[in-house]
């Protein structure tokens, strides 16, 4: 089953958030670097399973703009010049869906790392 199509899309600016709603009951916002962290674009999920890059140092990248990919994406443009993935309907509703369980699995894999989230520095034991 595919999933709803959003009926409202807002870009906030200000607050680096993108609002997805899907009816009265179900409105989404979701930070910046979230979406650019799930980028679906090769750069980042890598050309295969497992081989992913953990993107590090994106806690304060905002959004430029918003594109129509046909009917079925939304290409997102990132000021830190990230603009390849085209997130699908269905993503997008994915992530809406289980934010807290793939936001809790990036922190981890930060940790595992030695990164951090404010800038390509390695974490201090």
């Amino acid at each position: 089953m595919a999933a709803p199509l959003p009926i409202d899309i807002r870009l906030h600016i200000k607050s680096r958030t993108l609002e997805l709603e899907y009816s009265d009951q179900e409105r989404f916002e979701l930070t910046a670097e979230f979406l650019r962290v799930h980028s679906p674009s090769a750069e980042v999920r890598g050309h295969g399973r497992g081989n992913g890059v953990l993107q590090t140092g994106k806690q304060l990248v905002g959004i430029k703009g918003l594109e129509p990919a046909g009917n079925y994406a939304l290409k997102i443009i990132f000021d830190d010049g990230h603009d390849s993935g085209l997130y699908t309907w269905d993503y997008l509703y994915d992530l809406c869906q289980h934010h807290d369980s793939y936001w809790n699995r990036y922190l981890a894999a930060l940790a595992e790392a030695g990164a951090t989230r404010h800038g390509n520095m390695i974490a201090k034991g």
